[in-house]
């Protein structure tokens, strides 16, 4: 299955792969019809695979925050926000490469209360200074067990970040919202009071491993 996300790129590649192809029967030199031949398939290969969108099944717990992307965790650290959580909280970071699924997912039932996109930079995703510097999505999640902020960072490569939410809708954990085209990262912060339930350099996927958990309300 391939992403919505994604049609235009596979469209405009699939062209490309086509004129390349055709255009090697004009070509007397085997190397060379071979070398655009090649060249084709592995823009095809490579676009379909970073644009596949496979189903997910979600654990069945209200007090899990998903990873909302694939990838492998980059930081887990403590940090003081101030822009949604407003205090005290953890950070886990989940670096994409560009051969992960780039398909971002929603970490937790609740309704979107910041959703935003902020200009910036276009330093290297695994730099610890990107989610501040970088060029990112901004959203903040009111869950009925606290806020969860989280950010799709660009980087050095990924220049187009994709996101359809909105203030006041209304979202469900493990379904789809956008993706971050040619790799980069995602920042999660939640309360300090939530337990992390990952590592750095743990592999995980989106909508289906936890990060953290909340503490259930008595």
């Amino acid at each position: 299955m391939i992403t919505k996300y994604g049609y235009s790129t596979v469209g405009v590649i699939s062209i490309i792969s086509f004129i390349l192809i055709a255009s090697s029967f004009f070509i007397s030199a085997m190397p060379v019809r071979v070398i655009l031949i090649a060249l084709a398939v592995l823009m095809m290969v490579f676009t379909l695979n970073f644009f596949r969108d496979p189903e997910r099944t979600s654990p069945i717990d209200e007090t899990a925050v998903l990873s909302p992307a694939d990838g492998r965790v980059l930081f887990v650290k403590e940090v003081d926000d101030h822009k949604y959580v407003n205090r005290k909280a953890k950070q886990v970071s989940v670096f994409m490469s560009p051969l992960n699924v780039h398909v971002n997912r929603i970490p937790i039932d609740g309704t979107i209360e910041i959703a935003k996109h902020v200009e910036g930079e276009y330093l290297v995703a695994y730099d610890d200074k990107a989610s501040e510097k970088n060029e990112r999505s901004e959203i903040g999640i009111s869950s009925k067990f606290g806020k969860v902020f989280f950010t799709q960072v660009a980087g050095f490569v990924a220049r187009r970040i994709v996101f359809e939410l909105n203030v006041g809708d209304s979202v469900t954990a493990g379904n789809r919202f956008g993706m971050i085209k040619f790799g980069s990262r995602v920042d999660v912060i939640v309360p300090h009071e939530c337990e992390v339930l990952v590592k750095k350099d743990e592999i995980v996927r989106a909508g289906e491993t936890i990060l953290f958990k909340f503490p259930r309300k008595n």
